[in-house]
């Protein structure tokens, strides 16, 4: 999970919104809906930062607060994320994300800069995600199942990826460090950031504490 800044919300959702008896079953501009998403998201999933694309068999329209707990914000686009496919129709013990959560509510949302998701995670090189706030570890592992096996194989082998031109390069002077971090979190550009790219963040972030 990355900190998502919110962008200003498509004009069809604002303009339904407004026209009064809506729901978000009727809003027929989802199209759009996932191009804005997409978009601010950097083309990452809001959960396990695995790659999505703004179209409805690659991606899963998120309520970070459930519909069927809190109807009121069902088109709040505050609430709105976009979200992986979750491993849609497998077993339980390898759903995740949006699919596994289901009805089930979240203590953070990474859409919410105040909640400070980032800072709130630690990296593993095995890939496991923690967090040393007890809500949201037991939620990283038991509603978004982020830990199971074929996400955390991912995020080693995006760090081991890493790790391997890193060793070929040779170069962990502050400057380079610095520059890979920019590019990594996604400060060099506005374009699509690296999938799963938060475990290179994390290890970019503690090597330079140590330089």
């Amino acid at each position: 999970m990355r900190t998502i800044t919110k962008r200003v919300e498509p004009a069809s959702l604002a303009q339904y919104r407004a026209s009064g008896n809506t729901t978000y079953e009727d809003y027929q501009d989802k199209d759009t809906l996932r191009i804005s998403l997409v978009n601010e998201q950097r083309g990452l999933c809001c959960y396990c930062l695995s790659p999505i694309r703004p179209e409805s068999a690659a991606m899963r329209i998120e309520h970070w607060h459930s519909q069927w707990a809190y109807p009121a914000e069902a088109l709040d686009y505050a609430n709105l994320l976009g979200a992986c496919l979750g491993g849609e129709g497998q077993p339980w013990t390898k759903q995740h994300c949006d699919v596994r959560k289901g009805k089930r509510n979240l203590s953070k949302n990474p859409a919410t800069p105040m909640h400070r998701v980032a800072e709130l995670l630690r990296f593993r090189g095995d890939g496991q995600i923690i967090s040393d706030n007890p809500t949201f570890d037991q939620e990283i592992n038991d509603v978004l199942n982020l830990n199971g096996a074929f996400l955390r194989s991912n995020r080693k082998s995006a760090l081991d990826g890493f790790l391997g031109m890193v060793r070929k390069r040779g170069d962990l002077s502050r400057i380079t460090l610095e520059r890979w971090l920019r590019d990594w979190n996604g400060e060099s550009d506005s374009g699509q950031l690296h999938p799963f790219c938060q475990v290179v963040v994390y290890w970019l972030r503690k090597r330079l504490a140590r330089v």
